[in-house]
C-alpha cells in the first residue's frame, strides 16, 4: 500500500521527507520490524519508541510514524499522539475489515468473557459463523482452540489483522471484549460496531483510570460512538445504567436487562443448585423458562445480556434458549474442578467479582458445611481494592486463606499485609496466610471436608504466575486437581 493511501484516514498530521513509498507492514517494536514496514514510535511506561526508530530503519523500515521529527532520512508522518492514531494506520492497511463484519463489543468490569462466549454460541446455534476476541485469546468458532492474545483487546495492528483474517475466512459475525484501556487508548478506533453490551461497572483498574468517573467515561465511548441502526444492551440494575443510556445516540436501539421490573428483558423465579440456575425470562409479556449449566446470580445476568443481544439481532427465542441451555462453563469462570469437596476456580479479581462468586458459592454450601475462600491480589495494580477484598472474604466465607496472586514487582508479603487490613479479627482458626500459592492450595486439603465448598479466586484460566523477575507455569485448576483428584 502506498504511504499516501495508508495515511488517508488521518485528519491532522505533518509530512517530513515525504516520498510515496510502498508500505508492506506495520511494526511498533523494532525487534520485530521487517523490510517495507512503517515503524510506529510509541511512548510507553518504560520505553520510548522514538529511541528505537533508527534501529527500525536499519532493519528496513520505509517510513516512520512519530510524535516529533527525527534525524532520519526517510519519510516521517508526525501526529500529536501515535498511540491513539495507530488505529487509523492499522484500519487502512487492512482495508477496514470491520465494515465487512457484524461486530459486537462487550464491555464492563465483570462478565465480558462469559457474555462473548454466550453470544458466539447463540449465533452458531442460528447457523451463523461467529468469531471471538477476548481475554482468553481469539478463535474463529466455538469449536476452535484459542490463539494467544497479549491483551483483552489487542493493539490496533493485531486487532485489524485478526478482523481481516476473519472477514477473508467468510465469517460474518465477531463478538469482542472491549476493555476500558482499549477504549481510552483508541485501540478500537475505526472499528465499525453494530452492537454493544454493557455488563456492569464496579471498582477495577483505578491504578490506570484514577477515578470511577474516568473509568465510566472510557466505557461510555463504545456506546457514544454507535452508528445509526446499531443496538445497545444495558444492565438496567447497574447504578450507571441511566447515565449511560442518556449518552447513546437516538438512532440506536436500546434494550435493557436485569431482575428489576423496568428491565426490557427480565429474569424472575430464579433458583440455584449444584447443576446450575433455573429461571424465567419475560420479554414483552412472553415468558420463557431456561435451565443453565452456569451458576450464580452473575451468570443469570450474563445469560440475560446474551439473550437481549440475540433478540436485538432478530434471533428466534427457541434458538436462544437452546444455545444457552447447552453452554457449559467458560474456562476459569466458576469452573468446577472437583466434587468432594466442591472446588470452584474463578477469575474474580475485583471486590465485586469476589463478592458475586462467594455469594453464588454460599447458595450451594450445605447446612453444617463450610465455605472456604483462597485468594490474593495482583501486584502493581490498584492497591485500594486489597483491603476491600479482604473484608469481603472475611464476611462471606467461613474460612479464608490469603495468598499470592501475580505479585509482579511487589513483595507478596506487603500485598498480603494490605489485604489483611480489611479483615476485622484475625482468628487463627479461620484466617490463614500462606504466601506461596501452591502451598496454599495444598493446605486446603487439611481444612476442607468432603461436603465443604472451596473457591480459589483471582487467576481463573491463567496458566502462569508473574513473579518479580520471571513468569512461571502455574494453573489453579491443575494444582487443585493434584490436591483433590479432580473427581468431577
Amino acid at each position: 500500500m502506498l504511504l499516501s493511501d495508508l495515511i488517508s484516514l488521518l485528519d491532522d498530521y505533518k509530512k517530513i521527507n515525504f516520498e510515496n513509498v510502498e508500505i508492506t507492514g506495520i511494526s511498533y517494536n523494532s525487534a520485530n520490524t521487517k523490510p517495507g514496514d512503517i515503524f510506529i514510535c510509541i511512548r510507553g511506561e518504560q520505553t520510548d519508541g522514538h529511541e528505537y526508530a533508527e534501529s527500525a530503519v536499519l532493519k528496513g523500515a520505509k517510513a516512520i510514524f512519530a510524535e516529533k521529527e527525527l534525524d532520519l532520512k526517510i519519510p516521517q508522518i508526525i501526529v500529536a499522539d501515535t498511540k491513539r492514531m495507530m488505529a487509523a494506520i492499522a484500519a487502512k492497511f487492512y482495508h477496514e475489515p470491520s465494515k465487512q463484519l457484524k461486530l459486537i463489543g462487550v464491555t464492563g468490569t465483570n462478565g465480558k468473557t462469559t457474555v462473548t462466549h454466550l453470544i458466539q454460541k447463540v449465533l452458531e446455534q442460528n447457523n451463523e459463523k461467529c468469531a471471538l476476541i477476548g481475554t482468553l485469546g481469539y478463535k474463529l468458532s466455538s469449536s476452535d482452540g484459542y490463539k494467544e492474545a497479549k491483551h483483552t483487546t489487542p493493539q490496533p495492528p493485531e486487532l485489524q489483522k485478526d478482523l481481516r483474517v476473519m472477514a477473508d475466512d467468510g465469517i460474518k459475525n465477531v463478538v469482542m471484549e472491549v476493555s476500558s484501556h482499549s477504549l481510552d487508548q483508541n485501540r478500537v478506533g475505526f472499528c465499525d460496531f453494530d452492537g454493544a453490551v454493557f455488563t456492569n461497572l464496579t471498582q477495577d483498574h483505578l491504578d490506570y483510570h484514577i477515578t470511577m468517573k474516568n473509568y465510566f467515561k472510557a466505557k461510555a465511548k463504545l456506546f457514544k460512538g454507535l452508528k445509526k441502526g446499531a443496538f445497545a444492551i444495558i444492565n438496567a440494575d447497574d447504578e450507571y445504567a441511566q447515565e449511560l443510556i442518556s449518552l447513546i445516540p437516538q438512532e440506536v436501539k436500546v434494550l435493557t436487562y436485569g431482575i428489576k421490573e423496568e428491565a426490557s428483558v427480565r429474569a424472575f423465579d430464579i433458583d440455584f443448585s449444584i447443576d446450575g440456575a433455573k429461571l424465567k425470562i419475560n420479554y414483552e409479556g412472553n415468558v420463557e423458562e431456561i435451565s443453565l449449566h452456569l451458576n450464580g446470580m452473575f451468570s443469570v445476568y450474563n445469560a440475560l445480556a446474551a439473550y437481549a443481544a440475540a433478540l436485538a439481532m432478530g434471533i428466534e427465542k427457541n434458538i436462544i434458549k437452546e444455545a444457552l441451555e447447552t453452554t457449559k462453563s467458560v474456562a476459569g469462570r466458576f469452573e468446577i474442578v472437583s466434587k468432594r469437596p466442591l472446588v470452584i476456580v474463578d477469575y474474580a479479581h475485583t471486590p465485586d467479582g469476589l463478592k458475586n462468586v462467594l455469594k453464588a458459592a454460599r447458595e450451594l454450601t450445605p447446612k453444617g458445611s463450610s465455605l472456604i475462600c483462597l485468594f490474593g491480589c495482583g501486584g502493581d495494580r490498584d492497591t485500594t481494592k486489597r483491603p476491600k477484598m479482604g473484608k469481603i472474604a472475611d464476611e462471606l466465607a467461613d474460612k479464608v486463606i490469603v495468598t499470592s496472586d501475580n505479585p509482579r514487582s511487589e513483595d507478596p508479603q506487603l500485598i498480603i499485609s494490605d489485604i489483611m487490613t480489611g479483615i476485622k479479627t484475625v482468628d487463627t482458626r479461620r484466617i490463614f496466610v500462606e504466601p506461596d500459592r501452591r502451598s496454599a492450595i495444598q493446605f486446603l486439603k487439611t481444612i476442607a471436608n468432603p461436603l465443604d465448598i472451596v473457591v480459589i479466586a483471582g487467576k481463573g484460566h491463567e496458566d502462569y504466575q508473574i513473579l518479580k523477575n520471571k513468569t512461571i507455569h502455574f494453573d489453579d485448576r491443575e494444582e487443585a486437581r493434584n490436591v483433590f483428584g479432580g473427581n468431577v
